[in-house]
């Protein structure tokens, strides 16, 4: 069974930072690339960042010299380090191991006060 689980989410001030995770099991993590989306209230889902299976990483121009996406794969995790964070981040973060084929994780509430 294959489970993907975010988790670092949380409350955080306008210029704060938060991270998370994205854990895996039951694939083998290293043959995946892997995505960071985000969906705010009334707004549709954004992809935010993904990282190739070989490290190549693409961000969305909103989140870019802010966040940074990360993997070990021998933890099968993936990171998303967000600094600088604006309000305009508030959304639920999900993970995505495979892209639309892929799994997807339950998503975890980012939110940054003003």
């Amino acid at each position: 069974q294959v489970r993907v689980v975010e988790s670092g989410g949380g409350l955080v001030q306008s210029g704060g930072s938060l991270r998370l995770s994205c854990t895996t099991s039951g694939i083998r993590f290293s043959d995946y690339s892997v995505y960071w989306h985000r969906q705010a209230p009334g707004y549709p889902r954004e992809e935010v960042v993904y990282m190739t299976r070989g490290g190549t990483t693409t961000y969305a121009a909103s989140v870019k010299g802010r966040f940074t996406i990360s993997r070990d794969n021998a933890q099968n995790t993936a990171y998303l380090q967000m600094n600088s964070l604006k309000p305009e981040d508030t959304a639920v973060y999900y993970c995505n191991v495979g892209g639309k084929a892929g799994y997807w994780g339950q998503g975890t509430q980012v939110t940054v006060s003003s």
